[in-house]
């Protein structure tokens, strides 16, 4: 990579996954998480439909490289780290795909997060068994 190629930055984030993502305009479709290849790196097909939806709903598959640094939660809150920044770098490409991605819901951080354990319980909201006597 070059010192003029323009790259495109956005966080994603999800649960506890955080993804920054470069996005590079370019027609070679090179995708690198944590320096290893989307497809090493990801071994389930949902994963890649998750993150790839932002580039089939703006009609942009396959005109940009990506690297990415993910970390934190599972691999499913990563994907869907991964698309929130993608997304996100997508603006920064080009503010007129805005409607689009919003309409989908792409731009919106999903805020739900696990509930934590309250003491004396088993857990969130199972609690122990109740008994009278």
């Amino acid at each position: 990579m070059t010192k003029e190629t323009t790259r495109f930055y956005a966080t994603g984030r999800r649960k506890t996954a955080q993804a920054r993502v470069y996005l590079i305009p370019d027609s070679q479709g090179n995708w690198m998480i944590n320096t290893v290849p989307f497809k090493n790196y990801f071994k389930e097909v949902t994963a890649e439909f998750i993150a790839n939806q932002p580039f089939e709903v703006t009609k942009t598959k396959g005109k940009f490289s990506i690297m990415a640094n993910v970390s934190g939660g599972g691999y499913a809150s990563q994907a869907e780290a991964l698309r929130h920044g993608i997304s996100r770098a997508l603006l920064e490409y080009d503010a007129t795909l805005r409607p689009v991605l919003k309409k989908e819901g792409l731009l919106t951080r999903d805020a739900r997060e696990k509930e934590r354990m309250k003491y004396g319980q088993k857990g969130a909201r199972a609690r122990y068994q109740f008994s009278k006597r």
